[in-house]
Formats: structure tokens, sequence, C-alpha cells
């Protein structure tokens, strides 16, 4: 029989990428004493991830349910970023520049103008631009852009920055770091009790959280009944450096849809240009390949031609966490004391800080805030949220 730890935490989240990191920082300032497992805080999808805050831009057929806590986020984010970058003493990289998506030929112009519809029906804010208007806002556009739509309320922030921020503002709030795999949940009489760790220690906890990104389905004890169904999707990203003299390159996200692909440009103030991403279900694999390398340029060069003279810098392949309805999962399962903080598949830093209040409030209440009740996990056992924890 296993050895029993003698002192218990309020809540074990497992996985310190930025969804378990802000769980935890928001935890530990409600007073909680909290534990973060993972090899590697700061890691995972956060380093590949090119930080659009896009709750206008990313806005999907059949997705409003998502949009309002996506909208809710957005609204937030300014003073998150304000008071994180104070917590930790870390700039963010936050930008307040706006986002441009444009069209390239008459039938994405047909379906941008069905998105700004939609944007409008849905009482989001977006204003068409003819295709002179966009490359007098951006010159470095191809003369070919036929149209676009300019959403200054969608900005971004830099995700590598945003992890280290956290990591840093944890450390401050005393949360306690144990940089080893999980390797099993403990039940013990029906209800999750903590974690055996990978190097044979174990953690006992009143509440566990599972925030493993897209490995949340992974973790050995979990029954299957509440196994979150999240999946790896992949993406491909490139990173360019803007030399000093063709500055300024981009002077706010550009995004388009090329060929069918998604493409955009996310400039940084350091001069860093990102590019992506491809969405490949591949499983694991996290390999770079020529293809997705080339896809990318291809269609960013069709986009903004000048991009080939810019050096390039970085070639990266990560795994977002895909659910079934492309929305996350947050809050109790159906086993007393384990919740779910995952699958929040293209909009993981987008919904970090409604994520952390809601995960907060979750650990220190046992309710769930109103606008991520939709999201609760039961939603895909058939259980109501009002079931008992």
């Amino acid at each position: 029989m296993s050895r029993t730890p003698s002192t218990t935490t309020d809540a074990v989240v497992v996985g310190g990428g930025i969804i378990g990191l802000v769980t935890a920082w928001r935890a530990a300032q409600r007073g909680l004493s909290v534990a973060v497992v993972d090899p590697e805080p700061g890691g995972g999808a956060a380093q590949v991830a090119a930080g659009m805050l896009a709750a206008v831009t990313e806005l999907h057929y059949g997705e409003q349910t998502l949009l309002g806590l996506n909208v809710e986020s957005a609204r937030r984010y300014p003073e998150f970023a304000a008071e994180l970058s104070e917590a930790s003493g870390r700039d963010l990289g936050y930008r307040a520049c706006g986002t441009l998506a444009v069209a390239l030929d008459a039938d994405d112009r047909a379906h941008l103008r069905e998105l700004h519809a939609l944007q409008r029906k849905s009482g989001l804010e977006s204003e068409w631009l003819s295709g002179r208007e966009c490359r007098r806002l951006e010159p470095m556009l191809a003369p070919g852009v036929r149209g676009g739509l300019r959403v200054d309320g969608d900005h971004q922030i830099d995700p590598r920055r945003l992890a280290g921020a956290l990591v840093t503002a944890c450390e401050r709030s005393g949360v306690v770091f144990h940089r080893t795999w999980a390797e099993r949940l403990s039940v013990v009489r029906g209800r999750a009790r903590g974690i055996v760790l990978a190097d044979g220690g174990e953690l006992a906890a009143d509440q566990v959280v599972l925030a493993g990104g897209s490995r949340s389905g992974q973790l050995a004890g979990v029954p299957d009944e509440v196994l979150p169904p999240v999946r790896p999707v992949k993406g491909q990203v490139l990173r360019l450096t803007v030399p000093k003299r063709y500055a300024p390159f981009l002077s706010r996200t550009v995004r388009a849809v090329v060929r069918g692909s998604h493409v955009y440009l996310v400039p940084r103030v350091n001069g860093e240009l990102v590019v992506g991403a491809t969405t490949e279900e591949l499983g694991w694999d996290t390999e770079v390949t020529a293809g997705g390398v080339y896809e990318l340029l291809r269609d960013a060069h069709e986009l903004v031609p000048g991009i080939t003279e810019l050096p390039l810098t970085e070639t990266r392949a990560g795994l977002r966490p895909g659910s079934p309805d492309n929305a996350p999962l947050l809050g109790p399962t159906a086993l007393p004391g384990l919740l779910l903080a995952t699958g929040h598949y293209r909009n993981g830093v987008l919904l970090t800080p409604v994520t952390g209040d809601a995960m907060a409030q979750v650990l220190a209440t046992g309710e769930l805030p109103e606008e991520a009740r939709p999201f609760t996990p039961r939603r895909f056992s058939g259980a109501s949220l009002e079931q008992p924890a």
C-alpha cells in the first residue's frame, strides 16, 4: 500500500501551461494552498501560439455560445494584463493594435461579407473596408487585396511572455511547483484525493484540476466516464525578424483565407513577426514539415509579398487541445474532487483571464460563475450541472 502524505493541499493542478498556471495563481489569490505538477511549467502550446486575442475575427458559425465567453474574456484582458504585469514585474507584450482580415479574391470577399454580417448580427464591432482602404492602413499588403474587415477590438499578447509572467506570479503567490510528470490520479472511496508523481512521491489534495492541454485525457487512474474528450490538433508556426530598415512592416495583425487555408501575420513590438498556423489532425506528431513551412510562406507571400525578404528565425509545431464542440471544459466532473480546465482549442490564450476567474471561484466556493456554466464537462456525459459534486 502506498504511503499517505501527511499534509493535504487545497488544490493540485496537473499541467503547467497558461491555463493551469492562471488557475493556480487565481486560486492562490483566494487564499487556497495550491500545487502545480509539470516538468516544465510555462511550456506547452503557449510556446507555439501566436497570441491573437481575436474574439471578433475568430467568430465561427454555430459557436455563438463560445463567442459570449470569448468576448467576456477579451473585455477582461486589459485589466488582467496590467495586474499580472505588476504581480510578476514582467512585460507581457500586450498590444491593443487591432486586426485586419482581408480577402484576396471574389470568393474570399463574399465569405468576409458574410462574416461581417454575422458579426454585426451578434452585436460585434467591425468595419468593412475597400481594398484601397486596406492598403492605406497596411501598405505592405498585396495589390490584389479585394477588401477587408477592420476590427480595432481584437488585440494581441506574447504567449511566451504571458507564460513566464504566470510562473513568476504563481511563485510569488506561494504556489508550490513539482517539476515532474503526474503519474496517476488517486481515487479514494469514490473521490479524487490527489496525485501520484512519476518520481514516486504523492500529493494529497482536497481537489484536483486536470489542466494538461491536449494530454488531459492521458492521466492514469481517471475513470473512463470522466476522461476529458480532448484530442491533439497540430499547428505549425514560423517566426521571422523584421530588420529595422523595413520597419514599420505591419502595424497590426493581418489575417486572410488563402485557397481555403487560414493564415495570419502577427507583428510584435520587438520586431518579431509570427506567421501561422496550419491545422492538422495528425495525432501526437509535432514534426515541422517542409510542406507546412512552404504552405505558410506561400500563403503569407500572397498576402504580403515583402515577407520573403525577411530572415526566417524559427519554425515550431505544437498541439492544441481540441474538444468535440471546439469549446473548453471548465469545472467539476461527475467524479467528486476532480475538475477540468482543458479543451480550449484555438482560444487558450484569449480565454486565460475568464478561465482563471471561473476555476478559482469554483475551487473556492463550489459554484461556477454564470458565464462558465455552459462549458461544464458534464455536457458530454448527459449529466446536468445541478447534480451533486
